[in-house]
């Protein structure tokens, strides 16, 4: 009886020290990390300053039959060419003028179908026929920049300017506008300065990155990019209509400054250069949803895009 007695209170104590020791891990052990925002939890805390709104004397309003799709010029990064294509819209140029070519996975490219016939082709009016090449723009210290985490194949070094994905070269101090999804550009034949703006192209597939540097890109889509990349796909060689009634017809182009409030669409960016910026990029990198079981630790500068909000929503 005194044997089990004794047996007993070891074995009390022996638990006790195990509790002891235990709890002793558990005090000592490091507090897991608290659990970063979702995106949709990054947006819900963001404050009206982290928010800039859509500029009208920068803002395109493209008119097709289905709907309108809204684009943010970037005068920026190619000051002649958005003056030369705000030219263009004032005069009425791009009324009436067709969609030529919906090539798969590239681009929604629209101009004058007879452009190359001189005695045929919309006139150009007080539009410069032809300018200087802005593939990319010189920068300085203190340019705004938000560098993005991690390397990136087509750029020393890539991030956000201005609301913009941009590449970047500190050796030769030059930075251009990236062609991610939704990019808007100007077309161009082999001459470099035989771009002017009369022929724009928006991006409706995979980022094609291979074009940075190579082409003036001016602006991007921030809201209505599914009236472009739903349209028909063309099947003649790189995606132009086969036959000239295929051809889309473009309603209007006009700048959001010269029509009425009543008639504007007011739209909130989020800014590219605040703390919340940074919260939203990581939450792309690695993502918190409960669906994803791994993060990927990375996410490359076509696949971070730039929140767009109805501006009542501040």
């Amino acid at each position: 009886m005194n044997l089990h007695r004794r047996s007993q209170r070891w074995a009390g104590i022996g638990v006790g020290l195990i509790v002891s020791a235990a709890g002793a891990a558990l005090a000592a052990a490091p507090k897991p990390p608290p659990t970063a925002p979702t995106m949709a939890a990054v947006i819900a805390d963001s404050v009206a300053a982290d928010w800039r709104p859509l500029d009208p004397e920068q803002t395109l309003y493209l008119q097709l039959e289905g709907g309108r799709v809204i684009l943010e010029l970037a005068p920026q990064f190619a000051p002649a060419h958005v003056k030369n294509i705000k030219t263009l819209v004032r005069q009425r140029y791009f009324d009436g003028l067709k969609i030529l070519r919906v090539q798969d996975n590239y681009v929604v490219q629209w101009g004058d179908p007879e452009a190359g016939n001189r005695d045929q082709a919309r006139a150009l009016g007080a539009a410069q026929p032809r300018l200087v090449p802005e593939f990319s723009i010189g920068y300085d210290a203190q340019s705004p920049f938000t560098r993005l985490p991690g390397t990136d194949g087509y750029a020393p070094v890539a991030g956000f300017a201005a609301g913009f994905a941009v590449g970047r070269d500190p050796a030769s101090k030059q930075t251009w506008l990236a062609h991610c999804y939704g990019a808007l550009g100007v077309g161009r034949d082999d001459a470099e300065d035989s771009g002017n703006g009369a022929e724009l192209y928006v991006v409706i597939g995979h980022a094609p990155r291979h074009l940075d540097r190579n082409i003036a890109v001016v602006g991007r889509v921030v809201q209505g990019i599914e009236w472009l990349s739903a349209l028909p796909r063309g099947s003649a060689s790189m995606g132009f209509y086969a036959e000239p009634e295929q051809r889309i017809a473009l309603h209007s182009i006009r700048l959001a400054a010269d029509l009425p409030a009543a008639e504007r669409v007011d739209l909130d960016i989020l800014r590219t250069d605040t703390k919340t910026w940074n919260a939203w990029v990581e939450s792309r990198r690695n993502r918190q949803e409960s669906w994803f079981k791994r993060a990927a630790g990375f996410a490359d500068l076509c696949n971070i895009p730039v929140p767009v909000r109805a501006h009542s929503a501040r």
